[in-house]
Formats: C-alpha cells, structure tokens, sequence
C-alpha cells in the first residue's frame, strides 16, 4: 500500500471568501473520488490548518499501490477535481510512500 500526501496554498488573490467555498468543494471532490478511483481506498482532506501551518489544505490519500498512484493520477475523474485544485492553488508539496 501506499500513502500519498499532497499539501498547497491558495493564490494570494482569492478573497476568504472564496477560499471558504473552495476548501468545502476541493474536500468534496477529492474525498468523493474513493470507491469511483480504481485503487484508491481512503481520501481524506483538511481543510482547517491551524495558524502555525504552512499551507491552507492538505490531502491524505491510502491506495493499493504505486500502480494505483500512477493510475491515480491520470484518471479522469481525478483530473476534473485536481484541475479546479490547481487554477486556484500555488506552492504544491507531495510525498508518497509505501506503507
């Protein structure tokens, strides 16, 4: 198994406002990809860093394999929900490892 952790910052130019609305939506999406992403068996996104973190979300994922991550990463219905991520998210930081 393998776990893959994915933390980011919001643009600077997003109101609060807008950042409210997408941390609940990014949660949604990405959280609501497991049993339709072949491989992937938990998702879990924080959306509520408190104030001494870095970053403003973070992702943590559990998946049968590292074929499953690279598959992961190239599924569609992943891509519809990692393309809102990155056109409203800077400063992307990954980790993957076996468990």
């Amino acid at each position: 198994m393998v776990k893959h952790i994915v933390m980011w910052q919001f643009k600077p130019e997003l109101s609060e406002e807008e950042k409210k609305a997408l941390r609940k939506e990014i949660k949604a999406g990405l959280e609501g990809l497991v049993g339709v992403v072949p491989g992937l068996l938990e998702a879990e996104v924080i959306i509520d860093p408190i104030e001494s973190s870095s970053h403003d979300l973070a992702l943590i994922t559990k998946l049968e394999s590292e074929d499953a991550l690279k598959a992961y990463a190239v599924n569609p219905d992943h891509v519809k929900v990692a393309t809102k991520v990155r056109e409203n998210t800077q400063n992307r930081v990954a980790f993957d490892f076996v468990i």
